[in-house]
């Protein structure tokens, strides 16, 4: 069975984890009312998409 010789090393975890992180999601302005919004979804805020009213808020 294959085991480890030496312990791994913090810094040796640590990079391997560099690509391992939260990304932020997409965020745009709403072009009806202003609030933030994900792109290509109706506004929670107003019930908008591409300028037209989908949702009655």
């Amino acid at each position: 069975m294959a085991v480890p010789k030496r312990k791994t090393s913090k810094a040796r975890k640590n990079k391997r984890r560099t690509h391992f992180k939260l990304s932020v999601p997409g965020m745009v302005r709403c072009s009806q009312c202003g609030e933030m919004k994900l792109s290509h979804r109706v506004c929670k805020h107003c019930g908008t998409y591409k300028g037209e009213e989908v949702v009655e808020v």
